[in-house]
């Protein structure tokens, strides 16, 4: 872990990074791409230590808003229970009332559960959870460092008695890993069994880009013996890549999220991601 000052806090589209950096150590993880960036190890957890600072700034300036974050770090890794940045967060958002939505997959969300409650009476809140398998001894192995899907079920039924809407990014599908019927429609079982909002699926694929390959296939060497060889073979040096029954694996997520009336189109979940109620009343406290 190391610590920055940072100039700015918004990115293009209104989210925020508190952290740069993951811990998780998830074998397909886009973040490690090249064209991010990184000038340090991506698991030396960098830490804007004025966000807190500059997020106020912004929120008593600016007309409300939902504040996205999770898209590029976790922001629920293991140091946030020490620095505290995502809490301290959600009470000036709260206290500003703004909206709130992130990405995770980890348990330690619910340590905000007041937070998130209260944003939502208020405003809106939203939180993704990624499930890429029910197994979790598979889970184990693709993401080694987080809790295990069966964990992140019992959030999405927290979130649900609490009456917090949930959206799950069922993603990546890693061709010859997860990429089952069986698989797919376990996942979206707890998705029904929890009521979430709706099923991201970003097309059945996986982000094969220089920087994130190499730890990929370096990560299959060491726990799928051969199937490196594979990918290579069937997707020479593709940047996405998609498996052999992705078109049917889709239709699957799509015939029953519509039984279920779950939101499964990629432009209406970040739609509903991102609009703010307008019946909402921000408050301006200094």
């Amino acid at each position: 872990m190391h610590y920055v000052k940072a100039k700015g806090i918004f990115t293009s589209d209104y989210g925020i990074n508190l952290y740069r950096g993951c811990t998780h150590g998830c074998i397909y993880c886009d973040s490690r791409s090249e064209i991010y960036k990184f000038d340090h190890k991506f698991e030396d957890i960098e830490v804007k230590e004025n966000a807190v600072e500059l997020l106020k700034k912004e929120l008593i300036r600016r007309n409300p808003f939902m504040v996205v974050t999770g898209a590029m770090t976790d922001p629920y890794v293991p140091i946030e229970k020490r620095v505290q940045h995502v809490r301290k967060c959600l009470e000036l958002i709260y206290r500003y009332g703004y909206g709130f939505s992130c990405l995770t997959k980890s348990d330690l969300i619910l340590r905000d559960l007041d937070l998130l409650k209260k944003i939502n009476e208020k405003t809106k809140a939203v939180v993704q959870i990624t499930l890429t398998t029910t197994d979790d001894n598979l889970c184990k192995i693709i993401e080694p460092n987080v809790c295990p899907t069966s964990r992140r079920v019992e959030v999405l039924k927290k979130l649900n008695e609490n009456n917090i809407p949930a959206v799950v990014w069922l993603s990546p599908i890693l061709p010859y890993i997860n990429d089952t019927e069986e698989n797919i429609n376990s996942i979206l079982d707890c998705c029904i069994n929890e009521n979430v909002k709706g099923v991201l699926n970003l097309d059945m694929g996986l982000s094969l880009r220089k920087g994130n390959r190499e730890y990929f296939y370096r990560k299959l060497d060491e726990n799928f013996p051969g199937l490196k060889d594979k990918y290579i073979e069937e997707f020479q040096d593709r940047e996405f890549i998609y498996g052999r029954n992705y078109k049917k694996l889709k239709g699957i997520i799509k015939k029953r999220c519509q039984k279920h009336q779950m939101l499964y189109k990629q432009e209406d979940i970040f739609e509903y991601i991102h609009e703010f109620p307008s019946n909402s009343v921000q408050t301006k406290l200094i």
